[in-house]
């Protein structure tokens, strides 16, 4: 799968340093929002949870809700003793714009091609959990 770098918006809208801000910045990009105000949502709605936040890890029962609320729906690539069967290379996701979930890790995927600031797939075996699209 191919790979593009893209931080999101982030160091154009002002952030700097090391942090793990892949929800904010992968719903910027698949959601085509600005950073700041991903990066706002995310630390609204984690405080409203009590837990997590924007550069510290975000709980998946906050992710799933905010991407709700835009209208995006969840689609389960793999369920509990199903093994993996989707993983981030060449046509195993659908076209358009996808958030990703996969361990430990969101990334947004493009008409498959990969934006985030490393390369995620492990050379095309990170298995994919699920991911958002637009409903």
């Amino acid at each position: 799968m191919k790979f593009q770098y893209n931080d999101g918006g982030r160091a154009a809208a002002g952030y700097k340093g090391a942090t793990r801000d892949c929800v904010a910045r992968s719903m910027a990009i698949a959601t085509q929002m600005g950073y700041e105000y991903c990066y706002d949502m995310v630390q609204t709605n984690c405080k409203d949870h009590g837990d997590g936040g924007a550069r510290n890890g975000v709980p998946k029962k906050v992710t799933r809700a905010m991407m709700e609320v835009l209208g995006w729906e969840w689609v389960p690539t793999m369920g509990i003793g199903t093994g993996c069967k989707v993983h981030l290379r060449d046509g195993e996701l659908p076209m358009g714009r996808l958030m990703v979930s996969t361990s430990r890790h969101i990334t947004a995927v493009i008409d498959g091609v990969i934006y985030d600031t490393y390369d995620p797939s492990r050379g095309g075996t990170r298995c994919v959990y699920g991911y958002w699209r637009q409903a």
